[in-house]
């Protein structure tokens, strides 16, 4: 057909739409994909294994059904690549190590929903090792490149999935997020992410845990990302277990109550990001919305204390026994720290929270208890908070220890690099869903993107917000052409 490369411009409704309707084949919209990979991927490094031969054989077999009228599913025919912390039959998820490259595995549970639906799953996308990162590099595949600057970041954990969305390679993703890796991403490369109310999504055949786990583990959860908040609704229809449409209409800005969150304390915000945010809601009030600037819903030191320690349990319970041995001789010293006013971004808050006991954590789920009924009164007056996902845009790429990393903002100040999780732990703590939806293009010319937070199991509401938003006020806008 004419105009292949708009076609791959396209976000995966658009690309289902033509499929139905035979202007192109599935065979034929691989072989586009996989040439738009080849193009980028010298550049980008953002698809890192690919099964093409299978994939070809599925996309062959898709169109056959579709010729003798067969019934298919809702991404029949669709090219899709999958974070490389997910299984997938005959490509098991590495999670950036060799060891777990070299066994054999079956799709993970919502791979396993996505090829049920008729989705070509053709390839795995970087992630840093163990998804312990907001970069994307490793030393079994390299670094992942942000396409609106191949010197920066695209993010992590989920940081190949926005970079080849970004570039158009793929047209949907599945990711997840514990610490940000959802929404960190997407707010990096100008894309959508949706991190689901926790439990909305199995997670088996997700690594961390290691590999064979029927664990769900406590914070993390398993999403869509893509170039529309219509694509994010029709993913999760097929990868969640129950409670979401994927054709509910949009909802009506007029009626919509925002707060925008933009202060706290301890969570920085470089000064470029903020005018952007502020910009962003000042659009959505102009569109209809009744958008309210709010100060923080929680205690921000208590919310960060009972996060970082809940975190760092699920982190620890997968770290080398030789290094939490290593922390566990420095605990004395860490509590003592704390006792003196160190905070839960210092060294020691890390030991404190990567050395956890059981009663720490049960302490700190009591906190959160609490917190998410406080946030039940919050959502009794908004339809969502509009927050930062970051404290800046896109970084360069900075791969040393994490202590010697260090932010830097656009009026030459800074933060620490653990600040990362700040202005994403209120959504993962209180096991809430968070939409991301780009929110304008900074001063330096990077993709800012701005996380809807929604209440508990609200999911189907906010991504109708965020497809009213993407539809009336602002979505995707292409990374320029390298």
């Amino acid at each position: 057909m004419s105009g292949d490369l708009d076609l791959l411009s396209l976000d995966a409704s658009g690309q289902l739409a033509l499929l139905a309707s035979g202007r192109v084949s599935a065979v034929e919209l691989l072989k586009l994909t996989l040439a738009r990979h080849e193009q980028t991927h010298r550049r980008l490094n953002a698809v890192v294994a690919a099964d093409l031969e299978r994939a070809l054989e599925r996309a062959k077999a898709i169109d056959d059904i579709r010729a003798r009228g067969g019934a298919l599913g809702p991404l029949a025919g669709l090219p899709m690549t999958i974070k490389d912390t997910l299984d997938v039959s005959g490509m098991p998820a590495s999670s950036g190590l060799e060891v777990f490259r070299r066994r054999q595995a079956e799709d993970a549970a919502v791979v396993a929903q996505a090829r049920r639906a008729g989705a070509v799953i053709w390839g795995k996308t970087n992630v840093p090792v163990m998804a312990g990162d907001w970069q994307s590099f490793n030393a079994l595949y390299g670094t992942s490149n942000n396409p609106w600057d191949v010197t920066r970041t695209p993010g992590g954990s989920s940081g190949g999935a926005a970079a080849a969305l970004a570039a158009g390679v793929t047209a949907l993703e599945i990711g997840s997020d514990i610490g940000g890796s959802l929404r960190v991403p997407a707010h990096f490369c100008g894309v959508f992410s949706h991190k689901p109310t926790w439990a909305l999504t199995p997670q088996h055949g997700h690594v961390p845990p290691r590999p064979g786990s029927w664990q769900e583990p406590d914070l993390n959860v398993i999403g869509p990302m893509a170039r529309s908040a219509r694509d994010l609704r029709l993913l999760l229809s097929v990868i969640a277990d129950g409670g979401v449409s994927p054709k509910a209409a949009p909802a009506d800005l007029t009626k919509a109550r925002i707060g925008l969150w933009l202060e706290a304390p301890g969570l920085p915000l470089d000064p470029q990001v903020r005018a952007v945010l502020e910009a962003y809601g000042a659009e959505l009030a102009a569109a209809g919305a009744v958008v309210e600037v709010i100060s923080p819903p929680v205690d921000i030191e208590t919310l960060l204390e009972s996060y970082l320690l809940l975190l760092g349990s699920i982190i620890g319970a997968d770290m080398p026994a030789r290094q939490i041995r290593r922390m566990e001789l420095m605990r004395p010293a860490a509590r003592f720290a704390r006792a003196r006013g160190a905070g839960p971004f210092s060294w020691a808050g890390t030991v404190m929270a990567y050395t956890a006991r059981h009663r720490d954590w049960l302490a700190a789920d009591a906190i959160r208890a609490r917190l998410r009924r406080e946030m039940e009164a919050v959502f009794e007056g908004y339809d969502a908070i509009l927050a930062p996902i970051a404290p800046g845009t896109a970084f360069p790429h900075s791969q040393g220890s994490f202590p010697s990393r260090r932010l830097k903002f656009s009026d030459g100040g800074g933060a620490p690099y653990i600040t990362m999780l700040g202005w994403i732990a209120l959504a993962t703590a209180c096991l809430l869903p968070a939409t991301t939806v780009p929110a304008g293009i900074a001063a330096d010319g990077l993709p800012v993107g701005a996380q809807l937070i929604g209440g508990h199991g609200t999911d189907a509401r906010l991504l109708s917000l965020a497809q009213a938003i993407d539809e009336n006020v602002r979505g995707f806008t292409p990374a320029p052409a390298g």
